[in-house]
């Protein structure tokens, strides 16, 4: 039984956006490990967890929820690091 956990910061996510989420990560399990079996979609189980924004760090430093909406919209991020980390794709 395929088990996903999603975790975001609180907020970020409307009700849609959470249903369109769980409804496309089942697509994918089904697609990948499923190989296309439509029955397998009933054993996926999809979790999302919202965390309070100050819960969540990047590189080291503790962002504020202004910071992780503005991450959310491809925006800039006074954090150090934060942005190039993100935009460049580095790990």
């Amino acid at each position: 039984m395929p088990f996903v956990n999603v975790k975001t910061a609180k907020g970020l996510l409307t009700h849609e956006q959470k249903a369109e989420l769980c409804a496309r990560l089942t697509d994918v399990i089904v697609a990948v490990e499923g190989r296309g079996n439509p029955a397998f979609r009933d054993l996926i189980w999809v979790l999302i967890e919202e965390h309070e924004p100050w819960s969540w760090c990047i590189g080291g430093t503790q962002i504020s929820p202004h910071a992780i909406s503005e991450l959310a919209l491809g925006q800039h991020v006074a954090a150090p690091g934060v942005t190039t980390a993100i935009r460049s794709g580095a790990d």
